[in-house]
C-alpha cells in the first residue's frame, strides 16, 4: 500500500513540476539555471521585488512541503533509507535529476535553491517519521 502511495504521489509531483500550474515550455533562449546557493531564496525575502506574498509563500514553503512525504515514505519502504545521510543522498540524486530535466526539457529552470528547499522537505518528513514512529526502533 505504501509503495502504491509513493508511486501515485511521485506521479503527481512530476505532473506539477513539468505540466501543472500553467507551466509553459520556453523553446527560445538559453537554458535557465541558478547555481548560486540562496540567491533565489534571498530574492523572495526582498519585499521590494514585486512578488506577491502568496507567490513567496508558494515558492518557499511549497518547495519544502511537497517533498515531506518522501522523508517518511522512503524510510518506511526501505530499511536502509532510515539512515538520514543515505536518505538525503538518494533524495538529492533524485531531486537533481528532476531539476536537470526541468531545465533540459525547458519546462522550468534548474535552481540550486529548489534543491535545498526540497531536501529540507525530505529532512522534515524524516524528522516527523522519526519522532512519531521510529524512535527507539532503529
Amino acid at each position: 500500500m505504501l509503495l502504491l502511495l509513493l508511486i501515485a504521489y511521485s506521479a503527481a509531483l512530476v505532473y506539477w513540476m513539468f505540466i501543472g500550474f500553467g507551466r509553459s515550455v520556453h523553446t527560445e533562449g538559453p537554458f535557465r539555471y541558478n547555481l548560486e546557493p540562496l540567491r533565489t531564496i534571498k530574492l523572495f525575502f526582498d519585499l521590494d521585488n514585486g512578488v506577491s506574498f502568496s507567490g513567496r509563500l508558494i515558492n518557499l514553503l511549497g518547495n519544502v512541503i511537497v517533498f515531506v512525504p518522501f522523508g517518511f515514505l522512503l524510510p518506511l519502504l526501505r530499511k536502509s533509507l532510515r539512515s538520514m545521510l543515505l536518505l538525503l543522498f538518494v533524495s538529492a540524486l533524485g531531486i537533481l535529476l528532476l531539476e536537470t530535466m526541468q531545465m533540459l526539457l525547458r519546462a522550468g529552470s534548474f535552481d540550486i535553491d529548489d534543491v535545498l528547499l526540497n531536501l529540507a522537505g525530505v529532512l522534515s518528513g524524516y524528522i516527523l517519521l522519526w519522532m512519531v514512529f521510529l524512535k527507539g526502533k532503529r
